[in-house]
C-alpha cells in the first residue's frame, strides 16, 4: 500500500501544471464567462493553485490571469470587461481586488494619479518564466543592507508612478517602526522630521548607497512631492539654503571653484556618519584621515641626543593618562586653554613620525593621522569644509575615547607654512583659508595635536605661537649612531659599528634603509664574509653628493 501511495503522489506531482499552464487554462475558460459560478467551478484546480501560491483570493487569481493575457503592459477595466463579456460598470466593482493585487505587487498602476491603467511588473513575469512565485521582499527582521535593497525597489516604483509619495511615506514609517534593530531606522526616527522631509532625506541616502550618487539635482527629487507647488516651495528653500534639512546640517550645496552651486546638493559628512554608520561608507574625512589604533603599533627603540631625549621623556610623562588629566583640570581652573599642540621639526629620517607612534603606544592613545595632500580637494571650496569636518570628527573621537587620541598632521609643511599676503587667485585664497581655520581650531583645541615638518624655516609665526611644545629633531650624534647600527644589525661587531658610525653622518632613517638593503642581500645571496665592505658600498649609494651618483638597485 505504501508503495502505491508513494507512486500516486509522484504521479500527482508530475501532473501538476506549471504556473503559466494554470494561467493559460484560466484564461481559456474565463473568456466570455461573466465570472460565473460554473466557470469558477470548472477552473477551480488552476484557480486555487494560483490563489494559494500567491496568497490571494480566487477572484483576484482570475483577474491576474486576465491581466497577463491582455497585457502584460497597459491593461485597463475595458480590457477586463471585453474578455469576461461584462459591462464596464460591473467590472469596476472589482476595483478593490485590483488594489489588492497592486499591494501584493502582482500589478502596478501605470500612474498613481489615474488608477484605470495597470500592468504586470517585469520581476513577476521573470519569475513566471522559471515557474517561480514572486515573493514580496520581507519587511521585518531586516539588516541595514536589506533595508536599502527594499528602498531601491520602492524608489523605482516611485519613479514609475507605481506608488505615490504619500504612500511611500507611509511605507517608510511602517518600515522604520517594524525594524527598530536597524541603526538607520533609529537615527531617522530620532530626527523627528515631517513626512515630506523624511522622504527627501531617505531619497538622498538611497541615491548615495544604491546609486553611488552624491551629486543630486532638482530633477532627481521632483518625484518625492505630491504637488507641483510643494516641489517649487522646496526648490526655493534649497536654493537659498533655508530648507529645514540644510538648517539641520543634513544636506548642503555642492561647491565648485570656491562657489556654492545652488542647483546641486549632497549629504553632509556628519549626516553620512550619523545615518549610515552600519554600511561603513567612506566619508571625505575618512579619506583624509586614518585612525591608527595604539594596539597595532610596534615597539621600536629610538636613540636621540641627551637634549632631545629629555624633551621626549618630558612629553611622554605629560601624556601619561593620569598626568594628562590632572594637567587639563589645572589648566581649566586657571583659565588657560586645555588643548596641547606640539611641533616636531627637523630633517627627514630623524625620527619625528616614529616618536609620535611610540608616544601613542606608551600612553595608550590612538592616532588620527591626517593625509595633508587629500585636504586640498580638487574642488576649491570643498577644502575648507574638509578641514572643518576633520576637526569635527576629531572632537567626536575625543568625546567617545577612553584616552584622548592624538591628531597628527604628518609632513604638514603645506598647511602651516607662511600665509600669502594679498592672495588673489582661488588656490592661494583657499590655502590661506585652510590655515586660518586650523589656527582657529588650535585656539579651541580640546586634545593633543602634533604636527611634523621638515621645513621649520617656512613656519608661519601665527602657528609658531600656538605650539606649546616644539622639539627640534637633529641627526643623531656619533654615539647615538653606534646604538642605532647595533639595534638595526645586531650581528655586526663593535669595530665595524664604530667604523660606520664615524664614517657616515646618517640619520636613523638612512641607517634603516641600509639595514634593509643588507637584509635583502643576505636573503638573495647568503651571508657575505666581508659584511663591512658590503655595508660601506650601500652607505656610499645612500649618500648623495656632488661627486657621486646613486646607482639603481634595491
Amino acid at each position: 500500500m505504501e508503495k502505491k501511495d508513494t507512486t500516486k503522489k509522484k504521479n500527482q506531482q508530475k501532473s501538476s501544471p506549471t504556473l503559466l499552464q494554470a494561467i493559460e487554462r484560466v484564461v481559456e475558460l474565463s473568456r466570455d464567462s461573466k465570472m460565473s459560478s460554473e466557470f469558477m467551478k470548472k477552473a477551480k484546480p488552476e484557480i486555487q493553485l494560483l490563489a494559494k501560491s500567491y496568497g490571494i483570493t480566487d477572484r483576484q487569481a482570475v483577474l491576474f490571469c486576465v491581466c497577463m493575457e491582455k497585457g502584460p503592459r497597459r491593461v485597463d477595466y475595458f480590457d477586463l470587461a471585453t474578455h469576461l463579456d461584462m459591462n464596464k460598470i460591473s467590472v469596476l466593482s472589482y476595483a478593490c481586488d485590483i488594489d489588492a493585487l497592486v499591494r501584493r505587487r502582482l500589478l502596478r498602476y501605470r500612474d498613481v494619479k489615474d488608477e484605470d491603467d495597470f500592468d504586470i511588473p517585469t520581476v513577476v513575469i521573470r519569475c513566471l518564466k522559471h515557474n517561480e512565485v514572486y515573493e514580496l521582499p520581507k519587511r521585518t527582521g531586516l539588516n541595514c543592507a536589506e533595508m536599502f535593497e527594499l528602498l531601491d525597489l520602492w524608489f523605482e516604483d516611485l519613479n514609475d508612478d507605481a506608488i505615490s509619495p504619500r504612500e511611500l511615506s507611509e511605507e517608510l514609517q511602517t518600515l522604520f517602526n517594524d525594524n527598530p534593530q536597524v541603526g538607520f531606522a533609529q537615527q531617522m526616527k530620532a530626527l523627528h522630521l515631517n513626512a515630506e522631509d523624511q522622504l527627501l532625506l531617505t531619497l538622498f541616502c538611497h541615491l548615495l548607497i544604491n546609486r553611488e550618487d552624491d551629486d543630486i539635482r532638482f530633477s532627481q527629487i521632483e518625484d518625492v512631492f505630491d504637488k507641483r507647488n510643494d516641489f517649487n516651495n522646496a526648490k526655493g528653500e534649497l536654493r537659498s539654503g533655508e530648507h529645514y534639512l540644510m538648517r539641520c546640517h543634513l544636506i548642503e550645496h555642492r561647491c565648485e571653484d570656491g562657489i556654492a552651486d545652488n542647483t546641486k546638493y549632497k549629504m553632509t559628512e556628519d549626516a553620512k556618519r550619523q545615518l549610515l554608520a552600519e554600511l561603513k561608507i567612506t566619508t571625505t574625512t575618512e579619506k583624509i584621515a586614518d585612525v591608527v589604533e595604539q594596539e597595532k603599533l610596534t615597539e621600536k627603540k629610538l636613540f636621540f641626543s641627551k637634549d632631545i631625549q629629555r624633551q621626549v621623556d618630558e612629553l611622554t610623562s605629560f601624556m601619561k593618562p593620569d598626568n594628562f588629566q590632572k594637567i587639563q583640570e589645572r589648566m581649566k581652573e586657571k583659565g588657560f586653554r586645555n588643548g596641547f599642540a606640539c611641533l616636531f621639526y627637523g630633517g627627514p629620517g630623524t625620527g619625528k613620525t616614529e616618536t609620535v607612534y611610540q608616544l601613542a603606544r606608551q600612553t595608550g592613545r590612538n592616532i588620527m593621522m591626517v593625509d595633508v595632500p587629500q585636504i586640498k580637494s580638487k574642488w576649491v571650496g570643498e577644502s575648507e569644509k574638509n578641514i572643518k569636518a576633520l576637526f569635527d570628527r576629531y572632537r567626536e573621537m575625543v568625546k567617545n575615547a577612553k584616552q584622548t587620541p592624538i591628531l597628527l598632521f604628518n609632513e604638514a609643511d603645506a598647511i602651516i607654512g607662511i600665509r600669502k599676503n594679498g592672495a588673489q587667485n582661488a588656490v592661494d585664497k583657499m590655502e590661506n583659508s585652510i590655515q586660518n581655520i586650523i589656527l582657529q581650531e588650535m585656539e579651541t583645541l580640546d586634545g593633543i595635536m602634533i604636527a611634523t615638518t621638515n621645513l621649520q624655516q617656512n613656519l608661519d609665526k601665527a602657528f609658531e605661537r600656538r605650539f606649546l611644545y616644539k622639539i627640534k629633531f637633529e641627526k643623531p650624534s656619533e654615539e647615538a649612531r653606534v646604538h642605532i647600527w647595533h639595534e638595526m644589525i645586531p650581528e655586526l661587531n663593535d669595530m665595524d659599528v664604530h667604523t660606520l658610525a664615524a664614517k657616515y653622518d646618517f640619520s636613523g632613517g638612512q641607517i634603516e634603509n641600509i639595514a634593509r638593503h643588507f637584509a635583502i642581500d643576505n636573503i638573495l645571496h647568503g651571508k657575505n664574509e666581508d659584511a663591512l665592505a658590503m655595508l660601506i658600498s650601500h652607505c656610499d649609494n645612500e649618500r648623495l653628493d656632488n661627486n657621486s651618483q646613486r646607482r639603481v638597485g634595491f
